[in-house]
Protein backbone atom coordinates (compact mmCIF):
# COMPACT_ATOMS: atom_id res chain seq x y z
CA UNK A 1 0.00 0.00 0.00
CA UNK A 2 1.40 3.37 -1.02
CA UNK A 3 1.11 6.36 1.32
CA UNK A 4 2.10 9.83 0.11
CA UNK A 5 2.55 12.77 2.49
CA UNK A 6 2.33 15.90 0.34
CA UNK A 7 3.30 18.52 2.95
CA UNK A 8 5.95 17.27 5.37
CA UNK A 9 7.10 20.86 5.99
CA UNK A 10 3.83 21.57 7.82
CA UNK A 11 5.25 19.45 10.66
CA UNK A 12 8.38 20.69 12.48
CA UNK A 13 11.49 18.79 11.41
CA UNK A 14 12.32 17.69 14.95
CA UNK A 15 8.96 15.93 15.32
CA UNK A 16 9.13 12.28 14.24
CA UNK A 17 6.15 11.15 12.18
CA UNK A 18 5.11 7.64 13.24
CA UNK A 19 4.55 5.20 10.39
CA UNK A 20 1.56 2.84 10.23
CA UNK A 21 2.23 -0.66 11.53
CA UNK A 22 1.04 -2.48 8.38
CA UNK A 23 3.34 -3.04 5.35
CA UNK A 24 3.44 0.03 3.14
CA UNK A 25 5.50 2.24 0.86
CA UNK A 26 6.01 5.73 2.30
CA UNK A 27 6.76 8.76 0.12
CA UNK A 28 6.89 12.32 1.40
CA UNK A 29 7.38 15.78 -0.07
CA UNK A 30 8.22 18.94 1.85
CA UNK A 31 5.78 21.09 -0.10
CA UNK A 32 3.44 20.39 -3.00
CA UNK A 33 1.95 22.87 -5.43
CA UNK A 34 -1.60 22.26 -6.68
CA UNK A 35 -0.33 21.49 -10.16
CA UNK A 36 2.02 18.83 -8.74
CA UNK A 37 -0.61 16.89 -6.80
CA UNK A 38 -1.74 14.45 -9.50
CA UNK A 39 1.72 13.25 -10.51
CA UNK A 40 2.64 12.68 -6.88
CA UNK A 41 -0.48 10.77 -5.81
CA UNK A 42 -1.63 8.98 -8.97
CA UNK A 43 -0.57 5.56 -7.66
CA UNK A 44 -1.33 6.13 -3.97
CA UNK A 45 -4.03 4.46 -1.91
CA UNK A 46 -3.61 6.92 0.98
CA UNK A 47 -2.49 10.53 0.98
CA UNK A 48 -1.73 12.84 3.89
CA UNK A 49 -2.38 16.54 3.38
CA UNK A 50 -2.68 19.73 5.37
CA UNK A 51 -3.61 22.73 3.22
CA UNK A 52 -2.96 21.77 -0.41
CA UNK A 53 -6.12 21.64 -2.54
CA UNK A 54 -7.37 18.20 -3.54
CA UNK A 55 -9.73 18.84 -6.44
CA UNK A 56 -12.33 16.77 -8.28
CA UNK A 57 -10.24 16.57 -11.45
CA UNK A 58 -7.42 14.97 -9.47
CA UNK A 59 -9.64 12.50 -7.63
CA UNK A 60 -11.33 11.26 -10.77
CA UNK A 61 -7.93 10.39 -12.25
CA UNK A 62 -6.78 8.52 -9.12
CA UNK A 63 -8.81 5.27 -8.99
CA UNK A 64 -6.50 3.75 -6.37
CA UNK A 65 -7.04 6.59 -3.89
CA UNK A 66 -9.13 5.44 -0.91
CA UNK A 67 -8.23 7.74 2.00
CA UNK A 68 -7.34 11.41 2.37
CA UNK A 69 -5.87 11.80 5.86
CA UNK A 70 -5.94 15.48 6.79
CA UNK A 71 -3.23 16.47 9.27
CA UNK A 72 -5.40 19.29 10.61
CA UNK A 73 -8.94 20.04 11.75
CA UNK A 74 -10.01 22.23 8.82
CA UNK A 75 -10.91 20.39 5.61
CA UNK A 76 -11.92 23.26 3.33
CA UNK A 77 -9.14 22.25 0.94
CA UNK A 78 -10.92 19.01 0.01
CA UNK A 79 -13.76 18.70 -2.54
CA UNK A 80 -15.99 16.62 -0.27
CA UNK A 81 -18.73 16.07 -2.84
CA UNK A 82 -16.19 14.62 -5.25
CA UNK A 83 -14.63 12.47 -2.53
CA UNK A 84 -18.03 10.99 -1.71
CA UNK A 85 -18.80 10.41 -5.40
CA UNK A 86 -15.54 8.54 -5.96
CA UNK A 87 -15.73 6.55 -2.70
CA UNK A 88 -12.81 8.31 -1.06
CA UNK A 89 -12.87 8.62 2.73
CA UNK A 90 -11.72 11.91 4.29
CA UNK A 91 -10.53 11.88 7.90
CA UNK A 92 -9.35 14.90 9.87
CA UNK A 93 -7.97 15.32 13.39
CA UNK A 94 -9.55 17.28 16.22
CA UNK A 95 -8.63 18.14 19.79
CA UNK A 96 -4.85 18.15 19.38
CA UNK A 97 -4.33 21.84 20.23
CA UNK A 98 -6.58 22.04 23.28
CA UNK A 99 -3.61 23.04 25.46
CA UNK A 100 -1.35 24.86 23.02
CA UNK A 101 -3.84 27.29 21.50
CA UNK A 102 -5.48 28.49 24.74
CA UNK A 103 -2.03 29.01 26.28
CA UNK A 104 -1.03 31.02 23.21
CA UNK A 105 -4.12 33.19 23.65
CA UNK A 106 -3.21 33.86 27.28
CA UNK A 107 0.35 34.64 26.22
CA UNK A 108 -0.87 37.18 23.68
CA UNK A 109 -3.11 38.81 26.27
CA UNK A 110 -0.23 39.18 28.72
CA UNK A 111 2.10 40.42 25.99
CA UNK A 112 -0.32 43.17 24.98
CA UNK A 113 -1.38 44.09 28.52
CA UNK A 114 2.22 44.30 29.74
CA UNK A 115 3.76 45.50 26.44
CA UNK A 116 6.20 42.59 26.65
CA UNK A 117 6.80 42.59 22.90
CA UNK A 118 7.70 46.29 23.02
CA UNK A 119 10.09 46.04 25.97
CA UNK A 120 11.88 43.19 24.19
CA UNK A 121 12.04 45.10 20.91
CA UNK A 122 13.53 48.15 22.68
CA UNK A 123 16.64 46.21 23.58
CA UNK A 124 17.56 45.81 19.90
CA UNK A 125 18.46 49.51 20.05
CA UNK A 126 19.98 49.53 23.58
CA UNK A 127 17.08 51.52 25.04
CA UNK A 128 17.66 50.30 28.60
CA UNK A 129 21.42 50.79 28.41
CA UNK A 130 20.80 54.38 27.37
CA UNK A 131 18.34 55.06 30.20
CA UNK A 132 19.26 57.53 32.94
CA UNK A 133 17.35 55.53 35.58
CA UNK A 134 17.10 51.90 36.64
CA UNK A 135 13.96 51.46 34.53
CA UNK A 136 11.92 53.48 32.05
CA UNK A 137 8.23 53.85 31.28
CA UNK A 138 7.87 54.14 27.51
CA UNK A 139 5.06 51.59 27.23
CA UNK A 140 1.81 50.96 29.12
CA UNK A 141 1.38 48.11 31.59
CA UNK A 142 -2.10 47.19 32.78
CA UNK A 143 -3.35 44.28 34.86
CA UNK A 144 -4.94 41.19 33.36
CA UNK A 145 -6.66 40.32 36.65
CA UNK A 146 -10.09 41.92 36.82
CA UNK A 147 -10.46 42.24 33.04
CA UNK A 148 -13.61 40.98 31.38
CA UNK A 149 -12.97 38.60 28.50
CA UNK A 150 -15.65 37.93 25.92
CA UNK A 151 -15.30 34.58 24.18
CA UNK A 152 -17.04 34.03 20.86
CA UNK A 153 -17.26 30.27 20.47
CA UNK A 154 -17.69 27.88 23.40
CA UNK A 155 -16.26 24.69 21.96
CA UNK A 156 -13.25 22.88 23.39
CA UNK A 157 -10.85 25.74 22.69
CA UNK A 158 -13.12 28.57 23.78
CA UNK A 159 -14.04 26.72 26.96
CA UNK A 160 -10.40 26.09 27.83
CA UNK A 161 -9.54 29.74 27.23
CA UNK A 162 -12.36 30.61 29.61
CA UNK A 163 -11.08 28.18 32.24
CA UNK A 164 -7.57 29.62 32.09
CA UNK A 165 -8.92 33.16 32.13
CA UNK A 166 -10.87 32.47 35.30
CA UNK A 167 -7.78 31.01 36.95
CA UNK A 168 -5.89 34.28 36.47
CA UNK A 169 -8.75 36.40 37.75
CA UNK A 170 -10.60 37.44 34.62
CA UNK A 171 -14.36 37.69 34.36
CA UNK A 172 -15.57 35.43 31.55
CA UNK A 173 -18.51 35.98 29.19
CA UNK A 174 -19.51 33.54 26.45
CA UNK A 175 -21.34 35.11 23.52
CA UNK A 176 -24.64 33.67 22.35
CA UNK A 177 -25.15 33.35 18.59
CA UNK A 178 -25.81 36.69 16.98
CA UNK A 179 -29.56 37.35 16.53
CA UNK A 180 -30.45 34.36 18.73
CA UNK A 181 -34.06 34.44 19.91
CA UNK A 182 -33.23 32.93 23.29
CA UNK A 183 -30.12 33.08 25.47
CA UNK A 184 -28.88 29.70 26.66
CA UNK A 185 -27.73 29.16 30.22
CA UNK A 186 -24.07 30.09 30.55
CA UNK A 187 -24.19 32.49 27.61
CA UNK A 188 -24.65 36.26 27.28
CA UNK A 189 -26.35 38.15 24.48
CA UNK A 190 -23.87 38.72 21.64
CA UNK A 191 -24.18 42.50 21.65
CA UNK A 192 -23.81 42.65 25.44
CA UNK A 193 -20.57 40.67 25.27
CA UNK A 194 -19.17 43.18 22.79
CA UNK A 195 -20.25 46.11 24.94
CA UNK A 196 -18.95 44.74 28.25
CA UNK A 197 -15.67 43.03 27.32
CA UNK A 198 -12.18 44.45 27.76
CA UNK A 199 -10.84 41.57 25.66
CA UNK A 200 -12.61 39.72 22.84
CA UNK A 201 -11.24 36.42 21.55
CA UNK A 202 -12.56 34.40 18.62
CA UNK A 203 -12.97 30.61 18.77
CA UNK A 204 -16.01 29.99 16.58
CA UNK A 205 -16.03 27.99 13.34
CA UNK A 206 -16.06 29.89 10.06
CA UNK A 207 -19.58 29.77 8.63
CA UNK A 208 -21.80 32.08 6.60
CA UNK A 209 -23.04 33.43 9.94
CA UNK A 210 -19.59 34.11 11.38
CA UNK A 211 -17.80 35.33 8.25
CA UNK A 212 -16.57 38.87 9.06
CA UNK A 213 -18.32 38.69 12.43
CA UNK A 214 -15.90 41.40 13.52
CA UNK A 215 -16.66 44.28 11.18
CA UNK A 216 -17.20 48.03 11.35
CA UNK A 217 -20.69 47.57 12.80
CA UNK A 218 -19.69 45.13 15.55
CA UNK A 219 -16.53 47.09 16.34
CA UNK A 220 -18.70 50.13 17.01
CA UNK A 221 -20.54 48.10 19.67
CA UNK A 222 -17.31 47.45 21.59
CA UNK A 223 -15.73 49.32 24.47
CA UNK A 224 -13.22 51.98 23.42
CA UNK A 225 -9.74 50.49 23.71
CA UNK A 226 -10.87 46.85 23.57
CA UNK A 227 -8.30 44.12 22.91
CA UNK A 228 -9.05 41.73 20.02
CA UNK A 229 -7.50 38.27 19.67
CA UNK A 230 -8.01 36.08 16.60
CA UNK A 231 -6.54 32.58 16.63
CA UNK A 232 -9.58 31.12 14.87
CA UNK A 233 -9.96 31.76 11.17
CA UNK A 234 -8.75 34.73 9.14
CA UNK A 235 -12.15 35.45 7.61
CA UNK A 236 -13.78 35.94 11.02
CA UNK A 237 -12.60 39.54 10.87
CA UNK A 238 -12.84 42.36 8.35
CA UNK A 239 -9.13 43.15 8.21
CA UNK A 240 -9.56 46.67 6.86
CA UNK A 241 -12.07 47.56 9.57
CA UNK A 242 -9.85 46.13 12.32
CA UNK A 243 -6.77 48.05 11.19
CA UNK A 244 -8.79 51.25 10.86
CA UNK A 245 -10.06 50.76 14.42
CA UNK A 246 -6.53 50.08 15.69
CA UNK A 247 -5.31 53.29 14.10
CA UNK A 248 -8.14 55.32 15.63
CA UNK A 249 -7.83 53.73 19.08
CA UNK A 250 -11.32 52.22 19.03
CA UNK A 251 -9.52 48.89 19.25
CA UNK A 252 -6.72 49.44 21.74
CA UNK A 253 -4.65 46.41 20.77
CA UNK A 254 -4.90 43.24 18.75
CA UNK A 255 -3.15 39.93 18.17
CA UNK A 256 -3.68 37.98 14.95
CA UNK A 257 -2.52 34.40 14.33
CA UNK A 258 -4.54 33.59 11.20
CA UNK A 259 -5.11 35.10 7.77
CA UNK A 260 -7.60 34.49 4.98
CA UNK A 261 -4.74 33.47 2.67
CA UNK A 262 -1.67 31.83 4.18
CA UNK A 263 1.09 32.68 3.84
CA UNK A 264 -0.17 36.25 3.47
CA UNK A 265 0.78 38.09 0.33
CA UNK A 266 3.27 40.92 0.56
CA UNK A 267 1.31 44.11 1.05
CA UNK A 268 -1.37 42.37 3.13
CA UNK A 269 -3.12 45.07 5.16
CA UNK A 270 -2.47 43.35 8.50
CA UNK A 271 1.17 42.55 7.74
CA UNK A 272 1.84 46.11 6.65
CA UNK A 273 0.12 47.50 9.76
CA UNK A 274 2.21 45.22 11.99
CA UNK A 275 5.35 46.99 10.77
CA UNK A 276 4.18 50.33 12.13
CA UNK A 277 1.56 49.75 14.85
CA UNK A 278 3.01 48.97 18.30
CA UNK A 279 -0.41 47.75 19.48
CA UNK A 280 -0.58 44.89 16.96
CA UNK A 281 1.06 41.47 17.31
CA UNK A 282 1.10 38.99 14.44
CA UNK A 283 2.11 35.35 14.87
CA UNK A 284 2.31 33.04 11.81
CA UNK A 285 -0.52 30.55 12.50
CA UNK A 286 1.44 28.84 15.27
CA UNK A 287 -1.00 29.02 18.19
CA UNK A 288 -1.84 25.35 17.67
CA UNK A 289 1.71 24.05 17.37
CA UNK A 290 3.37 23.23 20.68
CA UNK A 291 5.51 20.09 20.48
CA UNK A 292 2.98 18.06 22.43
CA UNK A 293 0.15 19.28 20.18
CA UNK A 294 2.02 18.34 17.02
CA UNK A 295 2.94 14.94 18.46
CA UNK A 296 -0.72 14.35 19.29
CA UNK A 297 -1.67 15.40 15.77
CA UNK A 298 0.70 13.04 13.96
CA UNK A 299 -0.21 10.15 16.25
CA UNK A 300 -3.89 10.72 15.51
CA UNK A 301 -3.17 10.82 11.78
CA UNK A 302 -1.42 7.44 12.11
CA UNK A 303 -4.37 6.10 14.10
CA UNK A 304 -6.85 7.34 11.49
CA UNK A 305 -4.90 5.54 8.77
CA UNK A 306 -4.61 2.30 10.75
CA UNK A 307 -8.30 2.35 11.69
CA UNK A 308 -9.29 2.92 8.07
CA UNK A 309 -7.15 0.05 6.80
CA UNK A 310 -8.33 -2.28 9.58
CA UNK A 311 -11.98 -1.53 8.81
CA UNK A 312 -11.45 -1.98 5.08
CA UNK A 313 -10.58 -5.65 5.41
Amino acid sequence: MKIVFLERDTIPKHIQIPRPSFPHEWVEYGFTKVEEVFERIKNAEIIIVNKVLIKREVMEKCPKLKLIAVAATGMNNIDHAAAKEFGITVKNVTGYSSVSLPEHVLGLIYSLKHSIHLWARDQLTDRWSNSNTFCYFDHPITDVKGSTIGIIGKGNLGSEVGRLAQLVGMNVLYAEHRDAKTIREGYTKFEDVLAQSDIITLHCPLTDETNNIINESTINMMKPGVMLINTGRGALIDSEAVIKALESGKIGSAAIDVMIKEPPEKGNVIMEAAKRLPNLIVTPHVAWSSDSAVETLVNKVKQNIEDFVANSH
